[in-house]
């Protein structure tokens, strides 16, 4: 016999939230997901070239291979928003 109650409540129009806004309604067992990306903001389906970085990955790695100017990064873009150039970079040995 099946146990009563063991399920989640399922919301089918849950609102996804980006940035303040709903830009989509799916099926989910909460209310409301809050989301950072989405297709209408994510660098591949937008043809845009740009890293969000909330944990200062982009800032280690570009030190890791000896691409971090330590004078620039005093004036450097604020860590959610890290823009980087396309371009391919030689690897000291």
């Amino acid at each position: 016999m099946p146990k009563p109650n063991i399920h989640p409540t399922w919301y089918p129009d849950a609102k996804v939230i980006c940035n303040g806004e709903v830009v989509a309604t799916v099926g989910s067992t909460k209310p409301e997901l809050n989301v950072d990306i989405w297709s209408g903001n994510h660098p591949f389906y937008t043809g845009t070239q740009k890293i969000v970085d909330t944990e200062g990955r982009v800032e280690r790695f570009l030190r890791k291979y000896g691409m971090f100017d330590a004078n620039a990064a005093e004036d450097a873009v604020p860590q959610e928003e890290v823009k980087v150039k396309r371009g391919i970079r030689s690897r000291k040995k």
